[in-house]
């Protein structure tokens, strides 16, 4: 199986919805860290399992979109708790939408909220 992972970090802030969160029921800020891991079987007849730029351009527009944003605020967060879990999901989401490589059949999706806690989120495309 080959692997291909590209990472960016930014600025976003949330609160949490859950009943009793505590001081994370507040809008507070993470740095989160995102890594996407495309994995699969193959490579394309350039050798390469993901056109690195398609990659790259993926993960910057998804850099864009939530940097600096109150991740509540967003639709994909609608009637969501916006933990780190869902928003592994949603980023999956997004990244499955830009990059279509047929060689990729896995992606694995990890979201650091700060050096001690992340969370992952990793399906077939």
């Amino acid at each position: 199986m080959y692997s291909t992972t590209v990472l960016t970090d930014f600025v976003a802030q949330h609160y949490l919805t859950v009943p009793d969160p505590g001081p994370e029921g507040e809008p507070h800020s993470h740095h989160y860290e995102v890594e996407l891991c495309f994995r699969g079987p193959e490579l394309n007849e350039y050798d390469y399992l993901v056109d690195i730029d398609d990659a790259e351009a993926a993960l910057s527009a998804i850099e864009a979109r939530y940097r600096d944003a109150m991740l509540n605020d967003l639709p994909e967060f609608e009637a969501s708790n916006p933990s780190v879990e869902r928003f592994a999901r949603v980023i999956f989401q997004r990244a499955t939408d830009a990059v279509t490589d047929d060689t990729v059949t896995e992606l694995a999706v990890t979201v650091w909220e700060d050096d001690e806690a992340a969370a992952s989120y990793d399906a077939v495309v």
